[in-house]
Formats: C-alpha cells, sequence, structure tokens
C-alpha cells in the first residue's frame, strides 16, 4: 500500500492498482519519465510518474520522494468531501419550513385570540382559549404520521429487497428525477465474456479459439476471468478433447514488460509454442501470418488492416487480444523470452462485459417515469459509448474528465442538460458533476458500489449502493439494494413515491382544515357572546380527527401521482392551504348562521356540542376530498383501513355527547333535528370541494 503522494526517481517494471481511486481494476504502469503526452492525459489519476495514497502495488518496485501526506495528498481531498457531511434534502427543509411557518401563526395568533376574548370573558378562560387555538392550528401527528409513514414505507421497499438506512431518505427516492450511476456492474454483468474469435481478416474462426483455450487451459499461473473466458467458451465448443490429447511442455509466464503469455504444448506429433497478448505486443514479434491453413509474410497494409479490425473491435466495446503460435520447434530444453519471435499471427480473441439484460428494460422504465439516467464512469469512451448504445442510453455525446476540469460551473450546467454520458472521471469530478446537477433544481440519486464512488454519494440527495459493495460505499449510503440491478432500484422508488405520497396527504389536509377551523372558530368568538368551542372540547375534537389520520401510512396511492417525481414545496403547501382552508371555514361559518338564525339556538352546551360533532365529521369525510385528485368512492378507493378508522371515529364523534364522557368535557345530548345539519352540511361540503378541487387543478396543474 502507497502511503503518500509520490514522484517516482527509480522503477522496475513497477504496475499500481488504482481502484480506489479510479474504480477500474487494470493495473497502470509507473514509470520515472511520463509515456503519456498532455494530450493524452484525462486526468490526475492518469500521471504514471505519480504514485497516489491509498493505492496498491501489484507488481515490480520502485522509489519515490515524497511530496504531498496525509489531508493534502490526493486521497485526502476525496476523503475530505466524505467528512463534510451530507447537506440538508428539500424534504427536511420543508418540514422545517413548516414548522417555522406554523410557530409564526401561534406567536401572532395567541395575542390577537387573547385580547379578542378578554372583554367578554375572564382572563383565564380567553388565554386558555387562545392557547387551544395555538395548538389546534398545529398538525399535532406530524412527527408520528411522519415516522409512521416512512417505516412503514421502509418495511415495504426492504420486501423488494430495497433497505432504507435513513428514513428521511424515502422522500428523496421518491423525488429523484436524475439518477448518475457507473457502468461496471450495474448496466453490465461485471463479468468478462468472450464474445468474438476472428481470424486476421475479421472473420470467425473456431482454431483461434482453439489456440487461445490451449494458452489459457495450460498455463499454470493465476487464471484470470481473461483465462476463465476463454476456457468457458471453449468448453460449451466441445473443445474437452483437447485437454487429454495435449500435453503441456513448458511455459513462459506473463509479465507486465512483455504483457504477453507463452505456453508451450505437444499433441504427440508436434510441439507447438502458442502466445497470446496485447495487440501491439504480439505483433512486435511476427513474421508471418495464417489465413485459413495458409502461411505468408506479414506486410505493412496486413498491420494497418489488423490495427484496424482491433480498433473496430474496441468500439464496439471490446477488449482485444492477439493469438500467434510457433510450429518448428526442435531441440529446445527450456523456453525463453528470447523465443518468442518470428511467429505467425493466427488472429484475435475479443472480450466483453455484457449489458445485464435486464438494463435496457429497466432504463425505459426509469425514463417513462420521469428519471433521467446519467452515467459517471472512470472508464474509456468507446467502450462506454457501446454499453450505453445497447442499454437505451443516448450516446451521441460523451465528456471526458479532461474537458471536465476545465470548465467553470457555468459551462458544465449548461452541459448537462443534454449529455447523459461522462467518462474518464475522477472521485472528485464526479462528486461536482452530482453538486452542479442538484445546484441545477434535480433530485439527485447517485448508485456507487466503490470507495471513488463515496464522495458523490455524500454529494447526492440519495445514495444509493449494494450490500456487495465495499464498507466506505454503505456507509455513505442512504439506501442499500440487495440486488445490483435497476429493475430493484425502480420497485423502491415506486414505494417512495406511495410513502411521500401519503405523507403530503396528511400535511396538506391538516395544514387546511386547521387553519379553515382555526380562523371560523376566531370568528365566531367575536360574534357570539359565548365560545363556539370550550378548549378542552377544541383539543379532544383535534384528538379524534387525528386518530382518523393514523391511518393514511396503509393509504392507496393512485397510479397517476406514481408516474412523476414529487418534490416537497412549501409554496404548493401554502397556495393549498390558503385555497382549501377558507372554504371548510365558509362551511363552518354555514354552521353557526345557520344555528343563531335559522334554529335560534341560544344554550352554549347544545351549540358547541352540535359543532364539535359537525367538525369530528366533517373534517373525516373532507379527508377522502383531499387525498385524491380524482372522484372518491368512485374513481379512487382508500384502503380498508383508512375507511374503517373514517366510519369508527364518524360514529364515536356522534355518540360522545350522549356518554359520560361528553358530560365531563361540557357536551350535552344531541336533539334529533339538528342531526341533519351534522350529516347534511358535510355531504354539501364534499359536492363543493369536488368543484373547487377541479379549480384548483385546472389553476395550479397539482393537487397532492
Amino acid at each position: 500500500m502507497i502511503p503518500a503522494d509520490l514522484r517516482i526517481i527509480e522503477s522496475k517494471d513497477l504496475y499500481v492498482g488504482q481502484s480506489s481511486l479510479t474504480g477500474e481494476s487494470d493495473a497502470v504502469r509507473k514509470n520515472i519519465n511520463s509515456e503519456i503526452s498532455m494530450e493524452e492525459l484525462d486526468n490526475i489519476s492518469d500521471l504514471d510518474t505519480i504514485c497516489f495514497m491509498g493505492t496498491n502495488v501489484i507488481s515490480g518496485s520502485a522509489k519515490g520522494v515524497v511530496i504531498k501526506t496525509a489531508d493534502n495528498t490526493y486521497f485526502g481531498k476525496v476523503a475530505h468531501t466524505i467528512t463534510t457531511g451530507k447537506p440538508k434534502s428539500s424534504f427536511q427543509l420543508g418540514i422545517e419550513n413548516i414548522s417555522r411557518l406554523l410557530i409564526k401563526f401561534m406567536v401572532i395568533l395567541t395575542p390577537i385570540v387573547f385580547i379578542l376574548n378578554a372583554w367578554k370573558h375572564s382572563p383565564v378562560t380567553a388565554f386558555t382559549f387562545a392557547v387551544a387555538i395555538a395548538i389546534c392550528i398545529t398538525p399535532l401527528l406530524l412527527p408520528v404520521i411522519t415516522s409512521s409513514t416512512l417505516s412503514k414505507g421502509a418495511m415495504k421497499m426492504s420486501k423488494k429487497k430495497t433497505i432504507v438506512k435513513k428514513l428521511d431518505s424515502i422522500q428523496n427516492f421518491g423525488a429523484m428525477n436524475i439518477l448518475c450511476t457507473d457502468k461496471t456492474g450495474t448496466l453490465t454483468e461485471d463479468k468478462i465474456v468472450l464474445e468474438k474469435y476472428l481470424d486476421i481478416n475479421g472473420n470467425e474462426d473456431l482454431r483461434i479459439l482453439k489456440h487461445a483455450f490451449l494458452n489459457s487451459y495450460f498455463q499454470t499461473g493465476l487464471k484470470g476471468n481473461i483465462d476463465e473466458a476463454v476456457i468457458a467458451r471453449a468448453l460449451n465448443n466441445n473443445m474437452t478433447e483437447y485437454v487429454d490429447k495435449y500435453k503441456l511442455v513448458d511455459e513462459i509466464p506473463f509479465d507486465f514488460t512483455r504483457r504477453r503469455l507463452s505456453v508451450v504444448v505437444n499433441d504427440g506429433n508436434k510441439t507447438q509454442l502458442i502466445t497470446k497478448g496485447a495487440v501491439e505486443e504480439i505483433l512486435s514479434i511476427c513474421t508471418m501470418v495464417d489465413y485459413k491453413g495458409e502461411v505468408s509474410p506479414i506486410t505493412k497494409d496486413i498491420k494497418e488492416n489488423i490495427k484496424r479490425i482491433s480498433k473496430e473491435l474496441n468500439k464496439d466495446g471490446l477488449r482485444v487480444i492477439a493469438i500467434c503460435q510457433k510450429n518448428d520447434i526442435q531441440n529446445i530444453d527450456s523456453f525463453g523470452v528470447e523465443h518468442e519471435k518470428n511467429m505467425v499471427l493466427l488472429g484475435f480473441i475479443g472480450f466483453l462485459d455484457p449489458p445485464k439484460e435486464s438494463a435496457k428494460s429497466a432504463i425505459e422504465k426509469l425514463n417513462n417515469s420521469g428519471i433521467r439516467v446519467v452515467v459517471l464512469t472512470g472508464d474509456n469512451a468507446e467502450v462506454t459509448k457501446c454499453i450505453c448504445k445497447k442499454v437505451g442510453i443516448n450516446s451521441k455525446k460523451v465528456i471526458e474528465g479532461s474537458q471536465i476540469e476545465k470548465l467553470t460551473d457555468v459551462a458544465i450546467i449548461r452541459l448537462l442538460k443534454n449529455t447523459n454520458i461522462f467518462v474518464k472521471l475522477s472521485p472528485i469530478q464526479k462528486a461536482r458533476i452530482v453538486r452542479l446537477l442538484k445546484e441545477s433544481g434535480n433530485v439527485v440519486g447517485y448508485m456507487g458500489d466503490g470507495i471513488n464512488d463515496s464522495p458523490s454519494l455524500i454529494n447526492s440527495d440519495v445514495g444509493i449502493s449494494v450490500d456487495t459493495a465495499v464498507d466506505i460505499a454503505k456507509e455513505s449510503a442512504d439506501i442499500i439494494l440487495l440486488e445490483k440491478d435497476l429493475h430493484v432500484l425502480l420497485d423502491g422508488v415506486t414505494e417512495g413515491r406511495k410513502t411521500f405520497g401519503n405523507l403530503m396527504k396528511y400535511i396538506k389536509m391538516a395544514t387546511s382544515f386547521n387553519f379553515g377551523e382555526v380562523m371560523s372558530v376566531i370568528i365566531a368568538s367575536v360574534a357570539l357572546p359565548f365560545l363556539p368551542e370550550t378548549p378542552i372540547q377544541l383539543l379532544v375534537e383535534g384528538l379524534l380527527y387525528d386518530f382518523g389520520q393514523l391511518t393514511l401510512p396503509f393509504d392507496n396511492v393512485d397510479k397517476e401521482y406514481l408516474q412523476k417525481p414529487r418534490k416537497f414545496n412549501i409554496e404548493s403547501l401554502k397556495k393549498f392551504m390558503l385555497f382549501m382552508g377558507p372554504l371548510s371555514s365558509i362551511f363552518d361559518l354555514i354552521i353557526f348562521a345557520s344555528l343563531w338564525f335559522v334554529f335560534k339556538l341560544r344554550d352554549p352546551a347544545t351549540f358547541q356540542t352540535i359543532w364539535f360533532t359537525y367538525s369530528i365529521v366533517s373534517n373525516l369525510l373532507g379527508m377522502h376530498i383531499i387525498r385524491t385528485s380524482k372522484v372518491p368512492f368512485i374513481q379512487s378507493n382508500a384502503s380498508k383501513m383508512v375507511y374503517f378508522s373514517s366510519i369508527l371515529l364518524s360514529i364515536i364523534g356522534i355518540i360522545v355527547p350522549f356518554t359520560w364522557l361528553g358530560n365531563i368535557i361540557g357536551l350535552v345530548p344531541i336533539p334529533l333535528p339538528y342531526m341533519s345539519i351534522i350529516i347534511g352540511i358535510p355531504i354539501l361540503y364534499c359536492f363543493v370541494a369536488l368543484f373547487a378541487k377541479k379549480i384548483y387543478i385546472k389553476k395550479y396543474g397539482e393537487w397532492i
């Protein structure tokens, strides 16, 4: 493990693994003098004369001068983005804004209500009434409903292989409109597969697969994923007979300088030296080519054609390895690197980390759900572009990390509007893109599982990882998927939207109904010679109504609501409260006027009892109007639990005045003629509220 940022001053075949910084598993060669031109340098991690803290030596040796230590290193800069902590989400800020809004109402209303009633009633009565009004305007069960709704949502999500670490993140999960993700393992299988075995003219040829199989099978070193892919493909093509037919004579192991591996095998008739390796390295040791069994000298045109085919395969997202052999081997006891010359080029094998079968349909469903997928990867442009094209992500425009480094934030924000693929990115560049997407007004999710993903997981609105991720990624994430599949993520998003929908139902109906009731009670307290309700009656009424809303976490959510992301918007809440609150207040005042002028009711206890029962029935019935943008009971049905609680608590509200509990809080039995008001006016309110709902939706384009 490299303990600091170092400048290499001596080096011998030094190869370093930088996956902790870049996420890419291939080892990188480090030299005394750079082999990379300034034009080829994409980002700081590409510097081949610098070793970075947190990376590890794969092979070779070197000496270096320490240039940065601890927090000043490149790794330290990455770590700093994690320790800064996650900024508050729109949901958290929204809840804080509601709290501040309600506190302002309480601070203003309490003295006003006290002053308005102090001249008619005793100071104690006026004060307790003012305090009760302040309490009534507050959604008392907001913490309980919020916690229970989020907890219920987390339980449902866990059944769909989505584990919620931080409850607040559920809202962001549902509100997410951009998903940033890496390529490897999310869009691809994260498993190398041998896709092609081609001769020198690009035609499929089983001879190439046979020679690659002999090389991979008989080499005695640690078999990498490439060797395993070759063996698996050969066995699928019934090449097991070669295992017994051929015997290993010798081998020349792989090293990072030659970038090739050779085996010597014998089938009883002849001895062959078979070599596989990087195209450039194999071309450098070949003097002949074999095409359909005919051997001819390699020419400049043939070399150019081979390089062209190799480049085209790269564009298709394939990693290309060349295969060559030599047959004229006689009287050699020990084979070495010096024998890897004057060889015959046979062809190529092409490997691919194939896209997941589910990726394309998942991307399509995410797009249909209003979620745009942006790929942020440390991999190269050609491979990433090929994979993205196959899974349905717009790949016309690809931006590299080196370009990002030179641009201002404003320029990057402009790019982000129509660019979905960013390649050769460092961890800090990924985190920067996530931050700028958030600053553009998006709710951004980031899916990653490596150390290099941690800054982006912290920077995002909702960090998503998988249970097989490294510890720091899981620690930084808000959501853990038990399966690295975008379909699992989509199921979680749907549950997140349901949870947010049920939470917003409570917040909007509680604030609007409470606001309306407080307005009407204040007006009535001024107009009437007695209080429309005593403080204790106000509190008990609010408690019963709140119990009815405790079932909202279990409510159904309309399918139309789940089709696009939803953000917490305090302005939308204010508009809803100021629109629906006065409407319910108007019906309250109709009740007051009817009792006073039509029924000539002057008895305070009876007046208060009718108002108490009406408020409970009206609010519980009105809850069904608020919970959906459709026509309730016909186009949209609540859950059985919501129906049950509404009916039960409405009955309790009607029965309480006839019980000893009602007597304790000053209620009296309701005369039968007044029951028509208690049942009839709420039904009338429902019809008017439906009409008002249509006006509101037409004006503001939303409901919940």
